[in-house]
């Protein structure tokens, strides 16, 4: 199949077409925690602002941070009143800081959210790290695959071990306190929304600096084939997987 090199907007794709896949994941850690009106939530890698929209909309107040400075615009146009800040490093913006002690922090994007943070949080506050469920379990392996290789990554590399996030949390001096995992697939309306919901996710980042765009955009339009259904729509189906911990 002949790329159609689809026009690269990461964040504006996160927000109107990938931001929403993970839905299930964001309601069930909110339903297990128990957000609800008081609860103070902060959102680290908080993207575009939809998790933190919906916990807003329980009544929570909400704050966030993310490295993605264009997300965080975003993120400002959904949430105006919520203290939102775009970090480099490791250090939470001061606006966000005074906004809490927080009780629920999250990083639903994966681990290197939560890297070296010092947590503004109050002693026993829930911390929850998420991330892919086993590869076997996950359809859009096969496509993280291709961004891996066309990186010059091997698979462990890319995929990490299977319990990056325990060690996330340990790392983080936290005290696990229980898991989970939620069906998240990724349904796409065409094989152009979903080459431009997966090119925003960040995993073909390193394949984009390593390899010319229109080969990246071929490969990734091959992986898909299996998953494109004879109406044209996409159907990946995941799992991701969740750990709960505590402030001690």
């Amino acid at each position: 199949m002949t790329p159609t090199l689809v026009p690269h907007h990461p964040a504006r794709d996160w927000a109107e077409i990938q931001e929403r896949m993970l839905v299930p994941l964001y309601e069930a850690v909110y339903d297990r925690l128990g957000v609800v009106a008081g609860s103070r939530v902060l959102g680290l890698g908080c993207g575009s602002g939809l998790a933190l929209l919906m916990a807003a909309a329980r009544g929570a107040r909400v704050a966030g941070v993310d490295r993605d400075h264009a997300r965080v615009a975003l993120a400002r146009e959904r949430l105006p009143r919520a203290p939102l800040g775009a970090a480099d490093g490791t250090a939470v913006p001061e606006a966000v800081r005074e906004g809490g002690p927080y009780d629920v922090i999250t990083a639903f994007h994966g681990p290197a959210a939560l890297a070296g943070v010092t947590l503004p949080a109050e002693r026993g506050a829930a911390v929850v790290v998420a991330g892919w469920g086993p590869p076997e379990r996950c359809a859009t392996a096969s496509v993280r695959r291709v961004a891996a290789r066309l990186a010059g990554w091997t698979a462990t590399e890319h995929d990490g071990p299977r319990d990056c996030l325990a060690e996330a949390v340990a790392a983080a001096g936290l005290r696990p306190s229980g898991s989970g995992g939620v069906a998240c697939p990724f349904g796409y309306a065409d094989r152009d929304s979903a080459v431009r919901g997966l090119l925003s996710t960040g995993e073909f980042d390193a394949a984009l600096r390593a390899t010319e765009p229109d080969q990246v955009e071929k490969e990734l339009l091959e992986a898909l084939e299996p998953y494109a259904r004879r109406d044209g729509t996409v159907w990946m189906p995941n799992v991701f997987r969740y750990v709960v911990a505590r402030v001690p």
